[in-house]
């Protein structure tokens, strides 16, 4: 199991995840590429709050393929288009970290856009498990 370090010499996270994590020795690494806001089908929704549940359902059925689950995951970095939108970003991620103990080490970017005007956030992440 990952171990946070989160000292108290440092102000404390602004939300919940773990300043770091460390991958135990002898675990395999997984490191997914940014998802997008798009489902199986093609359909993009049209908040940043449902695009992110893709990202994460998306993100989810990664970690099922490599046999790990959400409490591998070791780092989130998502890249939000809307500092507007970053509430609804932070609803979905803590929904879908709910239950992960320790959460894991957590960056959230600005950027002015992605390869198409409606993807509102991409989501990547890095696990580890035995």
């Amino acid at each position: 199991m990952a171990n946070s370090h989160t000292p108290d010499t440092i102000h404390p996270p602004f939300a919940r995840y773990s300043h770091a994590i460390s991958v135990p020795p002898g675990q395999r690494l997984l490191c997914a590429s940014g998802q997008l806001g798009i489902d199986v089908s093609g359909h993009v929704p049209d908040t940043v709050e449902d695009q992110a549940a893709v990202c994460f359902d998306n993100i989810d059925a990664i970690l099922a393929d490599a046999g790990m689950t959400r409490s591998d995951v070791v780092r989130i970095s998502a890249f939000v288009v809307e500092r507007a939108d970053l509430p609804g970003y932070m609803r979905a991620r803590d929904l879908w970290m709910a239950g992960i103990t320790p959460p894991p080490a957590s960056t959230l970017i600005l950027v002015s856009g992605f390869a198409r005007p409606e993807f509102r956030v991409e989501i990547e992440i890095l696990a580890a498990a035995p």
